[in-house]
């Protein structure tokens, strides 16, 4: 399994569970590898054939964007969930972070893997 990837995705949306964040948007962060056979577009050079990482991004900007979570864990979900079901990705590695979330640190979140990688 190849793996096509997009890295630092930065997005502007509301997340977190304290009173002051229900009201700010903050920057979440994607970095996100997903499994794809990369084989028949490499043959023919036929984008037909190869994962739409544009297409991914803009839906995924568009969905975190509109949304409002309490927890990053909630978002890493629902993300892996699109990207698993809308555009037919068998497996998936995904970081949601926040920036600046914890003082001292760089930022804090949570990864996760969903599907089978072959």
């Amino acid at each position: 399994m190849d793996i096509v990837y997009i890295r630092d995705l930065e997005i502007e949306t509301i997340i977190g569970i304290f009173d002051w964040e229900r009201k700010v948007r903050q920057i979440v962060s994607l970095d996100l590898e997903m499994g794809w056979d990369i084989s028949k577009a490499a043959a023919g050079d036929d984008f037909s054939h190869a994962l739409d990482y544009k297409a991914v991004s803009k839906r995924l900007i568009s969905f975190v964007e509109a949304s409002e979570f309490l927890l990053v864990e909630t978002m890493a979900e629902e993300v892996a969930r699109i990207v698993r079901e809308e555009f037919g990705v068998p497996w998936l590695r995904l970081r949601v972070s926040k920036p600046g979330a914890l003082r001292g640190a760089k930022d804090v979140g949570v990864i996760i893997e969903r599907g089978v990688r072959s």
